[in-house]
């Protein structure tokens, strides 16, 4: 008997953790010295199980409020399981703005920046098994100074 409110806690533990959205990876790498050379590409690799689910994926950036522009320029190089060659997608990361300030959520002098790369539906992998998305800045200034972080979140809907 004593076990009995110990089970019961365990299952609505268990029911209220599996109605909240699942965070399959996230993974941030550490910019060296603060001064992201454009020959430093942070990868990162995930595992993709279930593939009738959907996904979101986010690129997240954390800089400190010195940091130059509005906005900045990668490469996200992407290559699937079985694949020799990887595809690149360039974007453009909106940062900021002269009349509002920096977007992303900050706190002190230090900003992060979450970027959804998929549409709002999300997307479906087609293959199970490894994942490898790296980045790549692709500013006129490099090194670009005062970026401390770069990486890649993946959620599943």
């Amino acid at each position: 008997m004593k076990l009995l409110p110990s089970i019961a806690f365990i299952v609505l533990l268990s029911a209220a953790l599996s109605c909240t959205q699942t965070n399959l990876f996230e993974k941030t790498a550490v910019i060296p010295g603060h001064s992201w050379k454009s020959s430093f590409k942070p990868g990162f690799t995930f595992s993709i199980t279930d593939t009738t689910a959907q996904y979101t994926l986010y690129l997240i950036i954390r800089h400190n409020d010195r940091y130059s522009f509005n906005n900045i320029y990668v490469n996200l190089h992407v290559k699937g399981p079985g694949q020799d060659t990887t595809q690149v997608v360039p974007f453009d990361m909106r940062l900021g703005t002269d009349e509002s300030g920096w977007l992303g959520s900050g706190m002190e002098d230090i900003y992060e920046h979450r970027h959804a790369i998929t549409p709002l539906t999300g997307v479906k992998f087609r293959k199970p098994g490894d994942y490898t998305y790296t980045i790549e800045q692709i500013m006129r200034q490099d090194p670009l100074e005062n970026v401390l972080n770069a990486g890649i979140r993946i959620e599943k809907k």
